[in-house]
C-alpha cells in the first residue's frame, strides 16, 4: 500500500527536473545569442541594425553582375563613380567603357553590407571586362555623305591640299582651314587661297591708299580727280598679254572638318584617305538634253556607249529612240569624291561655225523647214576664260577675239504653227489587219495593205480623225461606200467599208465629228473599218500618226 504513493511522487518529481532543465537551456541560448550579436555588433563593422523604414539593403549590379550590398543607392553611385576614376587613371590615353548599374532593394532586420573597397575592387573588374578600344585623339573629315578619319591636323591639310596639286601644276595655290561661322559647334571649313592672287590684291590696295593720301578728296581738287577717273580708258591688252593660265580654284563640295575620338582601327593612313578623296568614281548624273543633241554626240561627251545610255534609262526603247529638247537623261560621270573648281584663262585658235540664222514663216507648220543658206567654217585667235568641274568644261566665256576670216551663218526658214494631230477614227475596235504587206483575205482583195483594218459591229459612229475638207463622199469600189478628208497640213484621210455616209463632199468637218457608220460595203471580209492616212499621196502606216 505504500509503495503507490512513493512511486507517483517519483514521477512528478522527474517532470519537474525536466521543465527546470529546458527552462536554463533556453535562457542559456538567449544569453549567448545576445552576447554573440554584441560581440557582432563591436567587432564586425559590416554587420548593421534596421530600423523598419522600407528598401534598407541594396544589391548592387554592374552591368549584370553583382559586385556587393549597400545600405543605399547614393553609396552605390558613389562607388562607381569612383572605381571609373581610378580605372581611368590607370591609362594615359582616354578610356570608354560600358557601366551600368542597378540596384535591387530589400527590407532587413540586420544584415552585412560589403566594404567599399571590396565592392571598387570588383565593380573595376567588371569595368576592365567591358573596357572599349582605346579612344584617340583624331580629325574627321567630311565631304558631303562621304567621311574619312585621320590622326591629326597636318594630315587634313596634306589630303586637302593633295586634291588641289591635281589640277594645280605650278603649285600656287594653297588650303586652309577657317572657322565655319555658320555653325555652332566648333567645325572648320577650307579656302583654296592663291598666293599671287594674295599679293596682288595688297599691292593695289596700298597703291589706292597712296593715291587717296597724295590728291585731297575735296573741293576742286575732288572734282578734277573724278574727272580723271572717269575719262581714264584702260589700254587694250594685246592676246600674248592674257595667258595667265590657273586663274582661280575652289573646292566644289563643302568641306567640314572636325575633331573627334574614335578607336585607332577606325583611322585611316594619309595614302589610303588620298586614294579615297582624289580617285575618279562613276557617279549618276541628270543631263538635260538641248537642240541639236543625239544619243551618240551625248554618250560620246561622256565616254559612253549608246548601249550604255540606253540601259541606264528606261525611257529608251534602244539606240534609235527619239529625244526631245528638255527631256532628263541619266549619265555616268567620273568624279572623285571632292570635286575642284577651277577657271583658266587659255589662248587658242579655232574654226569656229556662225549660230544659225532662223526666218519665221508662220504660214509653215514647226514640221516644216527649208535650208535658205549654207554654213562655211570661219577662224578666230581667242582668249577665253574656260571654267572646269574636275576634268569636264562647264563653260566658256570669250573675253577677247581676233577673227582671220568671218563665219557664215546657216540660214534656215522654219514654220511655226503647231501641226494638227490625228485621233482613232472609232472607239474601240480590235486591229484585225495591219498596214503592209500581206496574204489576200479573198480573191481580189489587195496583198499589200495601204492601210489598217479595225474590226467593230456594223453601225459603230466613224469620227473624223482630223480637221479638213471632204474631198469624197460615197460609192467608192472596193472601198464600197467611203469618205475621204483633205487635211492643212497637205495629208489626207480615208475611212471605207461604211455602212452609212453622214457627209458631204466640200463639207467641212471637224477633228472628231461624227462623218459615218461602219459596215460590210465592198470587197470586205467582215464587219470593220479600213482607215488610211496618205502624204502627198502615199499611204502610210496610220499607227505611227495616231495620238
Amino acid at each position: 500500500m505504500e509503495t503507490v504513493p512513493q512511486f507517483g511522487l517519483m514521477v512528478h518529481k522527474g517532470t519537474d527536473m525536466r521543465e527546470n532543465f529546458s527552462k536554463k537551456i533556453k535562457y542559456i541560448y538567449f544569453k549567448t545569442s545576445v552576447v554573440m550579436l554584441f560581440f557582432g555588433a563591436l567587432f564586425l563593422p559590416s554587420l548593421t541594425f534596421f530600423e523598419h523604414t522600407g528598401d534598407n539593403m541594396f544589391d548592387v549590379y554592374l552591368n549584370g553582375t553583382l559586385v556587393g550590398q549597400v545600405t543605399d543607392e547614393e553609396t552605390a553611385k558613389r562607388l562607381v563613380t569612383k572605381a571609373r576614376y581610378e580605372v581611368a587613371g590607370e591609362s594615359e590615353d582616354l578610356v570608354f567603357m560600358k557601366t551600368e548599374l542597378s540596384m535591387v532593394g530589400k527590407e532587413v532586420l540586420f544584415g552585412e553590407v560589403s566594404r567599399e573597397k571590396d565592392v571598387i575592387g570588383l565593380m573595376k573588374g567588371v569595368m576592365d571586362h567591358s573596357r572599349e578600344d582605346t579612344m584617340e585623339h583624331a580629325y574627321t573629315v567630311k565631304i558631303n555623305n562621304f567621311t574619312v578619319n585621320l590622326s591629326d591636323m597636318e594630315q587634313v591639310q596634306q589630303l586637302l591640299q593633295a586634291a588641289v596639286n591635281k589640277y594645280d601644276s605650278t603649285d600656287s595655290y594653297g588650303v586652309e582651314m577657317v572657322q565655319d561661322t555658320g555653325r555652332e559647334l566648333n567645325v572648320l571649313t577650307t579656302n583654296v587661297y592663291s598666293e599671287i592672287e594674295a599679293q596682288e590684291e595688297e599691292s593695289q590696295e596700298k597703291k589706292a591708299d597712296a593715291d587717296a593720301s597724295n590728291l585731297p578728296s575735296f573741293g576742286v581738287f575732288a572734282f578734277f580727280k573724278d574727272a580723271a577717273e572717269a575719262a581714264r580708258v584702260e589700254e587694250e591688252k594685246d592676246l600674248s598679254e592674257y595667258n595667265r593660265g590657273l586663274i582661280h580654284m575652289n573646292f566644289g563640295d563643302t568641306v567640314e572638318i572636325v575633331e573627334s575620338y574614335m578607336p585607332k582601327s577606325h583611322l585611316s593612313s594619309l595614302e589610303t584617305a588620298i586614294e579615297e578623296v582624289t580617285k575618279d568614281q562613276e557617279t549618276n548624273k541628270i543631263y538635260e538634253v538641248v537642240a541639236g543633241d543625239t544619243l551618240g554626240e551625248i554618250a560620246e561627251a561622256h565616254n559612253m556607249s549608246i548601249a550604255d545610255v540606253v540601259a541606264m534609262n528606261g525611257t529608251l526603247e534602244n539606240e534609235n529612240s527619239t529625244i526631245r529638247v528638255g527631256d532628263e537623261l541619266i549619265i555616268s560621270v567620273p568624279e572623285p569624291e571632292l570635286s575642284v573648281e577651277r577657271e583658266e584663262e587659255l589662248y587658242y585658235e579655232e574654226d569656229y561655225d556662225a549660230d544659225i540664222v532662223y526666218i519665221d514663216n508662220d504660214d509653215w507648220y514647226t514640221t516644216d523647214q527649208v535650208t535658205r543658206q549654207q554654213p562655211s567654217a570661219g577662224h578666230r585667235r581667242v582668249v577665253a576664260i574656260v571654267s572646269y568641274r574636275n576634268d569636264s568644261v562647264v563653260n566658256t566665256e570669250i573675253i577677247k577675239e581676233e577673227v582671220d576670216m568671218e563665219a557664215v551663218a546657216k540660214v534656215v526658214e522654219r514654220g511655226t504653227k503647231i501641226p494638227p494631230t490625228y485621233i482613232r477614227p472609232i472607239s474601240g475596235g480590235r486591229l484585225s489587219s495591219g498596214f503592209g504587206g500581206r496574204k489576200a483575205p479573198k480573191r481580189g482583195a489587195s496583198t499589200n495593205h495601204k492601210g489598217i483594218d479595225l474590226a467593230t459591229p456594223t453601225g459603230t459612229a466613224v469620227m473624223a480623225s482630223c480637221g479638213g475638207t471632204v474631198t469624197r463622199a460615197g460609192w467608192a469600189g472596193s472601198y464600197g461606200y467611203a469618205v475621204y478628208i483633205q487635211h492643212p497640213d497637205g495629208r489626207e484621210t480615208r475611212y471605207g467599208h461604211l455602212s452609212k455616209v453622214l457627209v458631204s463632199a466640200g463639207q467641212q468637218v471637224s477633228q472628231g465629228q461624227k462623218i459615218a457608220l461602219s459596215g460590210n460595203t465592198g470587197n470586205s471580209t467582215g464587219p470593220h473599218l479600213h482607215f488610211e492616212i496618205r502624204i502627198n499621196g502615199a499611204p502610210v502606216n496610220p499607227l505611227n500618226y495616231l495620238n
